[in-house]
């Protein structure tokens, strides 16, 4: 009987691996570098290689696995297969039918911050909730929605890409994606910094934020601390994603919405500006839904790549 799995999340940097039991417990973690060069073509027979290892180390033969799940940072179909990827230098590439090939073993493939939502349904901040979403809020804005247990990805695997939807009409700074007006542009780390960065130069408020480097953390640093200015950033920043997740409630009607990433370290102040702004836009029905900090960090993107095959 198969009682292991494997969580596998790509980055353009390294490539973080989970050993798990079917259950769900991280058994053991690690990483090894992402290798982008001639295309990208090492990437998958590197994952493979640092299983088999993984196997041979435990003694384990392939009828003890359930399989491989790998979360990657671009649109994945229900197929497994991916267009592109930019940061790892992949053009098409079937990912789940590659993986199966060099390993031998059954496997799926979703996009990271899918992947990242269904663990946190699983094993955190959403666990044994069925319907979730998710908002990774980090140098850019990620999203995760999970309807009845599984993935939205969508006809193309661009289900969840609430970083590009448009939430101001009239922007006329382009976001990377080449549209205007992106969430992406008020909400991420960087968003954020060039919020502030417009209030400084309209406002002549005093501001320890004129006293700093301007960064996301500074700002919210500011706000705890009663920057007059800061809040009026933070209220602009909670305007926005508050309003967008009225939005996606309204279509996903989930158990919960979370928010993770870089900037979710700003902890529960930033939870209680963002859910004054979301009841203020959502509809009747989905007014008193929760909204809280996602609880597995960085291990969020293995554990639901292990879901995937779990």
């Amino acid at each position: 009987m198969s009682q292991y799995c494997f969580g596998i999340d790509v980055g353009g940097t390294s490539i973080k691996c989970g050993f798990f039991s079917a259950s769900g417990e991280l058994l053991e973690k690690w990483e090894i570098p992402t290798r982008t060069e001639d295309k990208g073509e090492k990437i998958l027979p590197d994952i493979a290689k640092s299983i088999q290892e993984k196997m041979q180390e435990k003694g384990l033969g392939k009828d003890a696995v359930l399989g491989v799940g790998i979360g990657v940072p671009g649109p994945v179909n229900k197929n497994g297969e991916i267009p592109t990827a930019v940061n790892l230098n992949w053009g098409y590439k079937h990912i789940s039918k590659e993986m199966e090939e060099l390993t031998g073993l059954s496997s799926k493939a979703g996009n990271d911050a899918n992947v990242a939502a269904l663990g946190e349904a699983w094993k955190g901040g959403a666990e044994g909730c069925a319907n979730v979403i998710l908002a990774t809020l980090g140098t850019g804005v990620g999203g995760g929605i999970i309807v009845d247990g599984k993935i939205v990805a969508g006809a193309h695997g661009a289900g969840g890409e609430i970083g590009h939807a448009n939430v101001k009409h009239d922007e006329t700074d382009s976001c990377n994606c080449g549209n205007k007006g992106c969430l992406e542009q008020m909400a991420s780390a960087t968003g954020i910094v060039r919020l502030a960065k417009k209030a400084l130069v309209s406002s002549d408020k005093d501001s320890a934020l004129r006293k700093a480097e301007v960064t996301a953390k500074e700002v919210f640093d500011a706000y705890k601390a009663g920057d007059e200015l800061a809040a009026e950033v933070v209220a602009e920043f909670a305007d926005y994603l508050g309003g967008a997740l009225a939005t996606f409630a309204t279509v996903v009607d989930p158990d919960v919405i979370l928010i993770g990433g870089g900037v979710s370290k700003a902890g529960e102040p930033l939870i209680k500006a963002v859910q004054k702004c979301y009841k203020k836009y959502a509809f009747t029905t989905c007014k008193d839904i929760p909204i809280r900090l996602a609880e597995l960090g960085n291990d969020a993107g293995i554990y639901g790549a292990a879901k995937l095959v779990c």
